[in-house]
């Protein structure tokens, strides 16, 4: 078994972000998808791996709020957006969750997300409207970096945490799914090291030293 399977639980983290026209779920559309795999080397450092994302096409009948495009800046009818429908959008991006799962021996992908259960659920709301068959995520379970930035740093607004992590944080490029994916992706494993050198220097005989 691989050292991220170890060391998760079985669990492979994969960071996923989703920008939408409303905060329900079941009524409100999914426009933008975008996940990135943690990597593990040896010695159990984690890194972000690359970024996947997907625009979404609205399911038929999707309501979208005009408030949600002002957040998000989508236009979900500009003739050059490259949007495809809901179902080929999962199909193309847990493609690669899959592969990675066999390739660590982890049971299953676990979502990591800033406020994670607001993904999670237009992920679980996009599953079962197009029937899909193949999820790799666990249904329920995920970590969230809103409260990890907040025990780990006492920030819980992704900017924040991400600059409290001594991260860069580009404002022109937030609220979209394949920039929040990765800052996302890099103060998870920013926090997750940290604690590996918690657990180096309690080892050494230094315990809780920063």
């Amino acid at each position: 078994m691989s050292r991220i399977a170890n060391r998760f639980r079985g669990f492979l983290p994969v960071v996923v972000d989703v920008e939408t026209g409303g905060f329900n779920p079941q009524t409100d559309a999914l426009l933008e998808l975008a996940v990135c795999i943690i990597e593990m080397d040896e010695d159990g450092w984690t890194r972000p791996g690359e970024v996947h994302m997907r625009h979404v096409e609205p399911f038929e009948g999707a309501n979208i709020e005009t408030a949600a495009l002002e957040f998000n800046g989508i236009r979900p009818d500009h003739p050059l957006r490259p949007a495809v429908e809901e179902r080929r959008a999962l199909q193309e991006l847990f493609l690669p969750v899959r592969q990675t799962l066999r390739a660590t021996g982890c049971k299953r992908a676990v979502l990591v997300g800033h406020n994670a259960h607001f993904d999670l659920s237009f992920l679980n709301a996009a599953i079962a409207r197009t029937s899909y068959k193949r999820n790799p995520f666990h249904p329920f379970s995920c970590f969230d970096t809103a409260t990890m930035g907040g025990l780990a740093y006492g920030q819980t607004v992704l900017a924040r945490a991400v600059q409290a992590a001594g991260l860069d944080w580009d404002k022109s490029q937030a609220h979209s799914a394949a920039y929040d994916t990765e800052r996302t992706a890099s103060l998870f494993c920013n926090i997750v090291n940290r604690w590996r050198h918690l657990e180096e220097l309690e080892e050494a005989g230094h315990p809780y030293s920063a």
